[in-house]
Parts: C-alpha cells; structure tokens; sequence
C-alpha cells in the first residue's frame, strides 16, 4: 500500500500527458500545460507584487549561488490553494506532506547555481529543516512564462536541459529506488539572458509538514 506521502512513477504515467525521461539515473517526469495562461498570469502577478531576495539553507561563502528572488504564498489565498490541491491530485501525495508553495523570479542575469533539493544529512542546519518533518523527497516546478532568452534549468549528470514554458511542470524524485539520496537530481537554474523567468515549486516531505 502507498504511503500518503509518496508518489511514483507509476501514479505520474497514469495522468493524462506525463512523459518520462529516459534515464536510469534518476526519475524525472514533464507535464505540459498543466496550469493555463490565465492561472500562470494570476500567480506571477503574486510573485511580482511581494517578492524578496532568496536565501540558501546552508550558506557556501558564494554571495552570487542564488541570486533569484522568492514570494512565500499564502495558503489562505483561494488561487494558491487551488494549485495546492491540483499539485496534490497530480502527485497522489496527501496535501499533509507538501510544504507552503513558493515562487522564484528570476532577472537578468540571475540564477541558482548547480544544488539538489534535499538537505545534506551531515550539515550542520539538517536538524533545523529536518527534525519535524523528515527530508524533501519529491520536489514539483511549474513556469509561469515563456522566458525570451536563458533560464533553461539544467540536470548536469545527464545533461539536461529544460527550456522554460508557460505552464509547464517538471517533477523529479530526490531519491533513488533504495530510498537513499540521489546526487544525480543536481539541476542549475541557469541565468536569464533576456526578459524575466517566474516559476512556483511545490516540495513535499517525509512526514506531514509543520
């Protein structure tokens, strides 16, 4: 039986549209057109109105690592909820387990350098993200816009690059088949070189969230 936090690849393969990259490095899934124009437009109008520069859980000593911007969206907010819920039925993982939904704007010139989404277990700050509920395990990115140049995010092991497409989802297992940490999800969000880029990410965790 599933447990209520997990997904797989075989629940994303049953929705309609989901594609798989073929690759035996680690489970990465594309959906297009998940949200519509018109929910991609609500949503980057959020991220723009109440932005902030974006932080890194474990500072490296690079100032220019992230240099994006984040907007932490309101639960309350009954669009935000709607993606929540609609994120959810995608990923066959209880809402319980998805921590609040963020959005990313990227300028030119910003990006996130080469990072996996799961806290390194031997950091000093993994009890501080980690002690209530667990490690991240799926991570869920949609981008609001088409990007005019750059913003590609980039799976380095396999050399993959996703160009960025309004209302396209990309979704990824931080882990491997045994349940251990998988390396290979290291993935770049590469610089904008000309208009803005805007994305929502949804994580969820081992263990209900908060």
């Amino acid at each position: 039986m599933k447990s209520p936090g997990e997904s797989s690849a075989d629940i994303l393969l049953s929705r309609h549209g989901v594609q798989r990259f073929p690759s035996s490095r680690l489970d990465l899934f594309v959906l297009r057109a998940f949200l519509s124009g018109e929910e991609c437009d609500a949503l980057l109008a959020m991220i723009e109105a109440q932005h902030r520069p974006s932080t890194i859980a474990n500072y490296n000593g690079d100032d220019a690592f992230r240099t994006s911007s984040t907007c932490d969206l309101s639960p309350e907010d009954p669009a935000v909820a709607a993606l929540a819920d609609k994120l959810a039925q995608l990923s066959g993982i209880d809402i319980a387990h998805a921590e609040p939904l963020q959005g990313q704007r990227y300028e030119v010139g910003q990006e996130f350098k080469a990072h996996t989404d799961y806290f390194e277990p031997n950091n000093s700050d993994y009890d501080k993200y980690c002690s209530v509920a667990g490690q991240r395990t799926w991570t869920f990115m949609v981008y609001l816009n088409d990007v005019e140049a750059g913003g590609a995010t980039r799976f380095k092991v396999i050399d993959k690059l996703i160009q960025p497409e309004r209302g396209k989802l990309i979704a990824w297992n931080n882990r491997r088949a045994d349940g251990t940490l998988n390396a290979a999800t290291l993935h770049h969000a590469m610089k904008v070189r000309k208009g803005f880029k805007y994305v929502i990410t949804q994580w969820y965790r081992e263990k209900p969230w908060g």
